[in-house]
């Protein structure tokens, strides 16, 4: 599997919109840094909501001297983004990098639900959410688990329906289940579960990449997938049983396959998207394949959101050294989701 762009439909008309994230973590350099790379990257217009001088004040940090264009509407930011920066909105935070604090996450949490406003209405493509710190978030009243909780509850669907993949130019993965102990993993692992994700998987991956039929390869959960039930039993009753079902529905689904090797060179080519039992057998593989290249993409939703897979790095944010390449990949991958929904053979 190549989850390359080569192919890919032109962008999406509508720009795209940024949620900052945690304004002292490494997100609003980065973004910056996209702007500045903006032509070499092949990048679709988008705006930031809020935090214009927090964006500039990021950028110097990486010898940026970045021009910003405030606007009052969405729709501006097509005809600035050549020149300038576009930043929706005046809301705005002192910061220090590296050092979070109560009002910079409440600036990432505006940021946020204006740029998921915005993407609801239709005056924006896409939305790319920037890291937040949820312990930070958790003090200024945030309820939800996470950014992706957020979006369902937005989007008025369950949680369990907005699934996440790991996406990278050599590896997509979804975990079927994501922050849990590993000790309770086994009780999860239900036929519905696997039923529900994989479809919730194969649909996005039609509407959203072209990919039809999306070929899903499913983990085992044991080593070696459970070797005919002597090391477990949960491929035989609960795996298995669940791939025939969804291949008897016409999905283009393989398994249970033993996740030690699954992910070797010669096995990528034959699968679009690897569907593991847990979230290390998901995570581990992509991150050392495609670490600075990883994008975090929420499927499930009526709205299409990216994210870079990595986290606020506040140990290194103003220091100029992160790598915006997952930033960059994740702008990039959601214009490119948005433009496949206008196309009218795949958004039917």
């Amino acid at each position: 599997m190549a989850a390359t762009t080569e192919g890919a439909p032109p962008l999406a008309v509508s720009p795209l919109a940024i949620s900052l994230g945690d304004p002292a973590g490494v997100g609003p350099e980065l973004f910056a840094q996209a702007w500045a790379d903006r032509h070499q990257a092949g990048l679709p217009p988008f705006f930031a909501v809020g935090g214009a001088e927090v964006l500039k004040a990021a950028a110097r940090t990486r010898g940026i001297d970045l021009p910003v264009a405030r606007i009052s509407l969405p729709e501006e930011a097509e005809a600035v983004f050549a020149r300038a920066f576009p930043v929706l909105g005046d809301e705005d935070a002192a910061v220090t990098f590296g050092r979070p604090e109560p009002a910079g996450a409440a600036l990432a949490l505006h940021s946020l639900t204006r740029a998921v406003e915005v993407v609801l209405s239709g005056k924006a493509g896409a939305i790319v959410t920037g890291p937040v710190a949820k312990s930070k978030l958790a003090e200024i009243g945030f309820s939800q688990p996470g950014q992706t909780e957020f979006l369902a509850d937005a989007c008025g669907i369950a949680h369990g329906d907005a699934v996440m993949m790991l996406a990278g130019p050599n590896l997509r993965t979804v975990p079927l289940t994501v922050h849990v102990a590993l000790a309770q993993v086994p009780a999860l692992i239900t036929r519905a579960l696997i039923e529900r994700k994989t479809r919730i998987v194969a649909l996005a991956l039609r509407r959203d990449f072209a990919l039809s039929p999306a070929r899903i390869a499913i983990t085992g959960l044991n080593p070696h997938a459970g070797e005919d039930g002597r090391m477990g039993r949960e491929e035989i009753e609960t795996i298995a049983p669940a791939i025939a079902a969804l291949a008897a529905e016409g999905l283009a689904v393989t398994g249970p396959h033993p996740a030690d090797a699954l992910f070797a060179a010669h096995e990528r080519d034959g699968f679009d998207v690897a569907l593991c039992m847990y979230h290390d057998q998901a995570l581990v593989p992509i991150k050392t394949l495609d670490f600075d290249a990883g994008v975090n993409v929420t499927l499930g939703l009526p709205i299409i959101r990216t994210s870079p897979d990595h986290g606020t790095a506040f140990s290194i944010a103003g220091q100029g050294v992160a790598s915006a390449g997952a930033t960059i990949a994740a702008i990039r991958m959601a214009g490119e989701c948005a433009a496949r929904r206008l196309l009218p053979e795949i958004s039917a």
